[in-house]
């Protein structure tokens, strides 16, 4: 599988206190990758560091396979990045933004009107910025970070602040870059059912480590689905299963099944009805990717 950045032992230490540690990034070529974690887990430090902004104190970080060390400013013409809030001058208008950067880039001015297209700011082209609503400023800070035409966009928490209306907003344009544009795409959050909604590989950092790595489909199979039974006499009824040899536990007068293939589920309920009980209810319940995400940093901060 080809990388476009590969982290390798990427530490940074302020004094004695360590923002990340020996932290393992890989994301593959054309993903989302999710880069999930709470505040203050190291996002934003590992993300300034991909980007040359915060020098590591260890490990190495490669780019399009080329160390960033050796070749920053050729990787750098290749990413585009917003990274907390978009810079803007409220005075000018969006063309007029996006004007100043282009002659910093050095790309053609039709670039302007191709990157206002994609976020769908065209309308407003000539509005200027101070009228814009929070939503149109993170549009306009992508715009600005897509004109050099980047193969990686790296976005640290662009939802963050956005009403509802605008976080669908960005969510569904940075879902149509990987597919349209052939981006690979870094974002950031501490919101997992943001990240849920866009990536399809996510990294999980606490404490500046990283705890899970791996596709989206991957870490759903976490929140595994339990088959909770309510039935009478629950005790004497759990009891009654584990004699039979089928895995069950009790808590608070419910029984939950381990077994949950429709098979195992029939045995369980038939043994049931068989020995006299009466059942009220069998549901499914499934753990939340949150209750996931919050078990995975919990056990990292006991650890």
């Amino acid at each position: 599988m080809e990388y476009i950045v590969e982290t390798k032992k990427l530490t940074k230490r302020f004094g004695k206190e360590y923002a990340v540690a020996d932290l393992e990034m890989k994301i593959p070529r054309g993903e989302i990758y999710g880069f999930l974690g709470p505040n203050g887990a190291g996002k934003t430090t590992t993300i300034r560091m991909l980007l040359g902004l915060m020098k590591p104190t260890a490990g190495s970080v490669q780019v399009f396979g080329k160390d960033l060390r050796k070749d920053r400013i050729n990787i750098l013409n290749k990413v585009g990045s917003l990274v907390e809030n978009p810079s803007y001058y409220p005075h000018l208008t969006a063309n007029e933004n996006l004007e100043a950067l282009r002659k910093i880039y050095g790309v053609p001015k039709t670039r302007i009107a191709e990157v206002l297209e994609i976020v769908r700011l065209s309308d407003v082209g000539n509005k200027k910025v101070k009228g814009f609503s929070l939503g149109m400023k993170q549009r306009l800070g992508i715009a600005a970070s897509l004109l050099n035409s980047p193969e990686l966009l790296i976005l640290d928490e662009p939802t963050n602040g956005l009403d509802p209306s605008g976080i669908i907003e960005i969510r569904n344009l940075i879902k149509r870059l990987p597919k349209e544009y052939g981006m690979t795409i870094l974002i950031s959050s501490h919101l997992l059912s943001e990240i849920d909604q866009i990536a399809t590989t996510v990294g999980i950092v606490s404490k500046g480590k990283m705890i899970f790595q791996d596709s989206i489909e991957t870490m759903r199979l976490y929140s595994k689905q339990k088959l909770v039974l309510k039935v009478n006499d629950s005790e004497k009824a759990w009891r009654s299963l584990i004699a039979k040899g089928i895995k069950a536990e009790l808590e608070e007068g419910i029984i939950s099944l381990f077994e949950q293939s429709d098979k195992g589920v029939a045995m369980a309920v038939r043994s049931l009805v068989q020995d006299g009980y009466s059942i009220y209810r069998v549901e499914e319940e499934k753990r939340s990717l949150e209750d996931t995400f919050l078990q995975m940093t919990a056990e990292e901060k006991v650890l």
